[in-house]
């Protein structure tokens, strides 16, 4: 395990490359190098190289790396050796959504608890998620001690929420919301704006793909 924290760009890969390991071990291939890891998950190889480096001597010169126990590496360096469960907050569109996506068909987390304002969706189960009223939510995630906290709230009550989430010892959230929260510096906030990157993939389409035509 690392000493010292590594980048957070090289952190943001990590589970790219734990995925396609896992792909690869289950088509029974043993060992891969950095080039043939380049061309798979659209990293370059020296930056492959450098991400694994700050782990230590993971692989061998001139026999790349050995499939299943770089995979097992990662697999602890991730915490998929252990069943991590994980809440989500705000049950609409998005978050039904979420909670159908069988997460723990490619990982070791699982959402055991989800929170949401309507009445009717109180004290009922979606699937195999229980779902409580937003009044429960500190209780619950205390109780259950969960860390992090999936939040796909509306803009206008988002921060409120956020800072409830924090006042209950929670690290970490993945905001679906546009807003940017305001945390302390020990709760990691991980924002996905869904609108922003499809705007952005959009701005890539016409500004991009057509320079490189001409």
């Amino acid at each position: 395990m690392p000493t010292k924290k590594i980048p957070k760009a090289t952190a943001k890969r990590l589970p790219i490359y734990y995925r396609y390991l896992s792909v690869l071990l289950s088509a029974n291939k043993h060992r891969v190098s950095s080039t043939e890891l380049s061309e798979a998950v659209q990293v370059d190889s020296a930056t492959i190289r450098r991400d694994f480096s700050y782990f230590g001597e993971l692989g061998k010169r001139g026999y790349g790396y050995d499939v299943e126990s770089l995979l097992k590496f990662f697999k602890g360096i991730l915490n998929q050796d252990t069943l991590t469960s994980v809440a989500l907050v705000g049950v609409g569109a998005l978050g039904s959504a979420l909670l159908n996506y069988n997460f723990h068909q490619d990982t070791n987390l699982r959402i055991s608890a989800a929170f949401d304002t309507k009445p009717e969706l109180a004290n009922t189960v979606k699937s195999g998620i229980p779902i409580y009223p937003a009044s429960e939510m500190q209780k619950q995630i205390k109780e259950q001690q969960i860390d992090a906290v999936i939040l796909t709230v509306p803009s206008s009550t988002s921060q409120k929420v956020a800072d409830q989430l924090v006042a209950v010892g929670v690290k970490g959230i993945l905001n679906f919301t546009p807003v940017r929260l305001s945390v302390p510096k020990n709760v990691q906030v991980q924002n996905i704006d869904l609108t922003n990157e499809l705007q952005t993939l959009i701005y890539f389409i016409k500004n991009y793909a057509e320079n490189e035509d001409k």
